[in-house]
């Protein structure tokens, strides 16, 4: 199958499939992509890392990066086309059935349900993106935390200040991207 065709359907079945917008379908675009073979687990954390310092929504822009890495240009538009037109034309839809709809015990029982799961695809989403920042798949779970204690002092840095203030996430991106540019260089 040609990769343009594989990119367009693979991000157009992560969009689909996932639920919670964003940044809840990095989970399944992680496990969807690497499973492809088209990147790496560490390669995934750096695109949604990149993806995170850029305004915007983040699906279409990690999609964009594993597009452009796979087949140039092109690749990036197939990803995210895939990424935002299904979606996009099922918004639409939904749109003029929804309102009718919206208040259904049905549809309010559902998402209930739904939602927890959402937070779950999340939390999975942290774990993978732990277990790479940290080299826990080479140390193990201690080792990986004592050898990269800074970075596990920055992440709780950026917890902490994005639960007890209202900093943008944009400020800590940058910061972030300044010290590791003196620190790590």
């Amino acid at each position: 199958m040609n990769v343009l065709w594989s990119l367009f359907i693979v991000f157009s079945r992560v969009a689909l499939f996932s639920w919670g917008g964003g940044p809840a379908s990095m989970g399944l675009m992680q496990r969807e992509s690497v499973n492809m073979g088209w990147v790496t687990t560490e390669e995934f954390a750096d695109a949604l890392a990149i993806g995170n310092a850029l305004p915007g929504p983040i699906a279409p822009q990690v999609s964009a990066y594993i597009g452009y890495k796979m087949a140039g240009t092109l690749g990036a538009i197939s990803a995210v086309s895939g990424t935002i037109l299904p979606t996009t034309v099922l918004m639409l839809v939904m749109v003029i059935f929804f309102f009718g709809i919206k208040d259904s015990p049905i549809v309010v029982a559902m998402l209930k349900a739904v939602r927890p799961v959402i937070v779950g695809l999340l939390l999975w989403t942290t774990y993978v993106m732990a277990y790479s920042v940290f080299s826990v798949s080479k140390l193990g779970w201690g080792k990986g935390l004592v050898q990269n204690w800074d970075k596990g002092l920055i992440a709780i840095a950026a917890f902490t200040l994005l639960t007890l203030t209202e900093i943008n996430p944009v400020w800590l991106v940058m910061a972030g991207a300044i010290l590791g540019f003196v620190i790590y260089r």
